[in-house]
């Protein structure tokens, strides 16, 4: 005996949509493209200068690379591989990023970057950035 079915002519339309809505229900996975470190940053100030702490784990301060230019501040940071392998074992799988990151921001007055101190700790770098003394601009009398 025949098997009969019936036609359906928008059933080939389902499975374009099904997998078009698939991810949006769940989390969608990227790799390493997207996972680079980013460097999240929180910035302070009072009336003599800014205080920036910033997020940086996994590197070496020698690798950490700041740079003042008036009222720019630019970060940049190198995470590199360490290339320990044991013998007898293989790498199944690595989620960690290597390779570099960069942010800059511009703060609202510009820094006396002589004075600037820096320091690195536990993953966290902290910036001191004292604010340079407004410039003593003499007012001329228009005659």
């Amino acid at each position: 005996m025949a098997n009969v079915t019936r036609y359906d002519p928008f059933d080939v339309y389902v499975e374009p949509f099904d997998n078009l809505f698939r991810g949006f229900f769940r989390p969608v996975r990227t790799d390493n493209a997207d996972a680079a470190v980013q460097i999240k940053i929180d910035v302070k100030e009072d009336d003599k200068a800014y205080t920036v702490h910033a997020e940086i784990p996994g590197v070496k301060k020698e690798d950490i690379h700041v740079t003042v230019d008036g009222n720019q501040v630019s970060l940049a940071a190198e995470i590199k591989r360490d290339s320990e392998t044991r013998e007898g074992e293989k790498l199944l799988r690595s989620e960690r990023y290597y390779g570099k990151t960069y942010r800059s921001f511009t703060l609202g007055s510009d820094v006396d970057d002589a004075a600037a101190e820096a320091k690195y700790s536990d993953g966290v770098l902290e910036l001191k950035l004292p604010k340079k003394a407004a410039s003593n601009a003499k007012r001329l009398e228009i005659r």
